[in-house]
């Protein structure tokens, strides 16, 4: 398999020294994307424990069948956007293996050190293939036809221009390939949404204020509301180009995953 040259750090060692990463990101910004980006600064340090704690384990779940759905397989060299503190690259890594390469961007530097963190600390030889960028959704750093899969967990709903982004993921995908795209769910249904407002505002918002965080997880039920349903993203894939979009229902409605086939 050929080897991509993209501009990015070497794996991380597992000696003490901090984990880095290197800055691709473009200057063009715009003051909502700002302020998003300092958000998921800020809740770096505990975002794993609260999606487990909200989600009772069950995320992990949901980013495994994300993973399954992205077509990843051994010796593939495969994206994951928005990576946070790095769930699906791990998963991505497992499925690739040790001769495949995961290159994992998020524009939260705080959310890479955590991820580049929790990989010095694995053992497992196919988690040294993983790489990670701080860089920009809407504009990525990667040459046309360059990965073989790719993911997005719980990050196009943060994404103020959603269609770029799409458009960006059908760019740098090779011709057949998928994009498996995980976040909540903003169902057509009444009851569901009910549902899902009284959970944010009783459970969800409550626990985050005991960490000083309550503004930045009230803001969850704000950007669910902004979100597209499933038809609407399936609308927006084909729109970016992709020929194929087919959007799932799982945990009981809460969430949806979209695949989208390059």
């Amino acid at each position: 398999m050929a080897s991509l040259q993209f501009a990015v750090f070497p794996s991380i060692s597992t000696g003490r020294r901090r984990p880095e990463f290197r800055s691709v990101r473009r200057p063009v910004r715009c003051a909502a994307a700002d302020e998003r980006q300092a958000l998921f600064n800020r809740i770096a340090p505990v975002y794993d424990n609260l999606n487990d704690m909200f989600s009772l384990g069950r995320h992990r779940v949901w980013k495994r069948m994300t993973v399954s759905w992205s077509g990843a397989k051994e010796g593939d060299t495969v994206l994951d956007v928005c990576c946070g503190s790095g769930d699906l690259a791990f998963l991505l890594s497992e499925k690739v293996g040790v001769k495949g390469k995961v290159i994992a961007l998020d524009f939260s530097r705080e959310q890479l050190q955590i991820a580049a963190s929790r990989q010095s600390a694995r053992t497992k030889p196919c988690y040294k293939n993983i790489e990670w960028i701080e860089g920009d959704a809407v504009n990525l750093p990667f040459s046309i036809s360059s990965f073989d899969a790719a993911t997005i967990g719980y990050g196009l709903r943060n994404i103020v221009d959603r269609k770029k982004a799409l458009e960006e993921m059908y760019r740098v995908l090779k011709p057949g390939s998928k994009v498996s795209i995980l976040d909540f769910n903003k169902s057509p249904s009444q009851l569901t949404s009910s549902i899902q407002d009284w959970m944010i505002d009783s459970i969800v918002v409550p626990i985050a204020s005991g960490y000083g965080l309550a503004n930045e997880y009230h803001y969850l039920k704000n950007s669910i509301k902004e979100y597209l349903t499933g038809k609407e993203l399936e609308e927006l894939a084909l729109e970016a180009g992709f020929p194929d979009a087919k959007f799932y229902d799982i945990g009981a409605g809460f969430m949806g995953n979209l695949v989208a086939t390059r």
